[in-house]
């Protein structure tokens, strides 16, 4: 599997978990006046009462953001020394100024609220999907280089995306954690069609 693609699914993953618990908190209570005949068989009740996965918490979430951050930055440091294309070297010091920046609100953030970031699956996965990643481009150059960077982040962007959706943003907690993650989002759905842009346009594959 990818490191791309196990990046994608740990953010997915996070986020199925999370709605899967609520769904299962949503669950209305056991009609107790259903005929014995059309009760549930044992298998089934048993996997009824086996306990909800439990929500993310805020300090989780704080690791993730600032996990997923970081591997992002890592990347776009990379890229700048080793990227062929202007456009991905460009597009590579975006993501490291940008990323940066938003790392360095949630810090502040996790500090003003006294929070410290608790890792958590997700966030580990993340690491290690980000460290396959660097991994992998370290050993490619050139076009191939530019090409599975450009690849890598389009994927990235849209899972991050899909997480701050499903998971991250719906389950925050706390208002001002909330308020950051849909204030920063934006950022992370421009950096979607950036990546997007570059990768039609063939530019990755393109030195200059």
């Amino acid at each position: 599997m990818s490191a791309t693609r196990s990046i994608a699914l740990s953010l997915v993953a996070g986020a199925i978990a999370v709605t899967t618990a609520c769904k299962k908190q949503e669950t209305p209570a056991t009609d107790t006046t259903t005929p014995a005949a059309v009760a549930p068989a044992p298998d089934s009740a048993a996997k009824a009462a086996a306990p909800a996965a439990p929500a993310i918490n805020d300090a989780q979430i704080a690791h993730i953001a600032v996990t997923a951050n970081a591997i992002d930055s890592a990347a776009g440091e990379l890229a700048k020394k080793k990227g062929t294309s202007k456009a991905v070297k460009d597009f590579a010091k975006t993501m490291v100024t940008d990323h940066a920046g938003v790392n360095k609100q949630a810090v502040a953030l996790a500090t003003k609220l006294n929070v410290t970031p608790e890792d958590n699956d997700t966030s580990k996965q993340l690491k290690a999907g980000g460290d396959a990643n660097i991994a992998n481009l370290q050993g490619l150059t050139g076009a191939a280089f530019d090409k599975a960077y450009i690849d890598h982040e389009v994927e990235y962007h849209q899972a991050v995306l899909d997480a701050l959706d499903k998971t991250l943003i719906p389950n925050a907690q706390n208002a001002d954690l909330k308020a950051l993650l849909v204030k920063v989002r934006p950022a992370f759905a421009s950096h979607l069609e950036m990546a997007k842009g570059i990768q039609s346009s063939g530019a990755a594959a393109t030195a200059k």
